[in-house]
């Protein structure tokens, strides 16, 4: 009878320590699923750091299309200048200067815009994203105006090879500054729905830096271009 008692006693002493072994197991696996929470978060950021990544890359693969069309025309207007004898050096006109003057602007708005979204200055960010749209469209404007003035002239684009390669080079930037234009209205757009979520200011914050990004290069762009229609003539 001993040895049956003993005997019976014994595996119910394991399951008592199998069975008080159970919450502390509990406690791990529920101190364990907090890790997943964890790495689900950093996995969130490293998210966030790989969107903002793609935005400027594929800004980057854009941008180098556009510099190869430029210089491909650069190359063309500086040959065609250097050999032929038809070429009428036209005078360019003065709006080009207020022209340059607004791109100019428009890049310290749309820094000021960048920053403020950066220290989620909602109110500000809209206020200068604006007003970098009105620029930019008054660009395209005195673009608009200084064909005019060629055109009083009587000077249009199959007049002589340099007032051809002036409304060429001219009409490719201002396009080109024009899709700059609809991302910064699509900016705009988004400024206008609050986000919920830090992820969702991250993503505003990355386009905008793209967007940035190509609209200092179409800034950069345009003196350059000034410059070339101006000395290299």
């Amino acid at each position: 009878m001993a040895t049956t008692v003993t005997n019976t006693e014994h595996p119910a002493q394991k399951k008592i320590g199998l069975g008080g072994g159970g919450p502390s197991q509990g406690r791990k696996l529920g101190g364990n699923g907090g890790g997943p929470r964890k790495n689900g978060g950093g996995e969130g950021s490293e998210g966030e750091r790989l969107s903002g990544s793609s935005y400027r890359i594929g800004m980057w693969v854009a941008l180098a299309s556009v510099a190869m069309l430029f210089t491909a025309l650069t190359s063309a207007y500086i040959v065609r200048a250097s050999t032929s004898n038809d070429w009428q050096p036209i005078n360019v006109p003065r709006m080009l200067w207020f022209s340059t003057a607004l791109i100019f602007l428009s890049s310290i708005t749309f820094e000021i815009a960048r920053r403020s979204l950066k220290k989620e200055n909602e109110g500000a960010y809209k206020r200068w994203l604006l007003m970098t749209v009105v620029l930019g469209l008054g660009f395209l404007t005195t673009q608009f105006l200084a064909w005019r003035e060629l055109v009083a002239q009587g000077i249009y684009l199959s007049s002589n090879p340099h007032s051809s390669f002036f409304y060429l080079l001219t009409g490719a930037h201002g396009v080109h500054l024009l899709g700059g234009i609809l991302a910064l209205d699509y900016l705009l757009l988004r400024s206008l729905r609050k986000p919920n979520e830090k992820h969702g200011r991250a993503r505003r914050q990355a386009a905008a830096d793209a967007v940035a990004l190509y609209w200092h290069f179409m800034d950069g762009l345009w003196v350059y271009l000034f410059l070339l229609l101006f000395l290299w003539r």
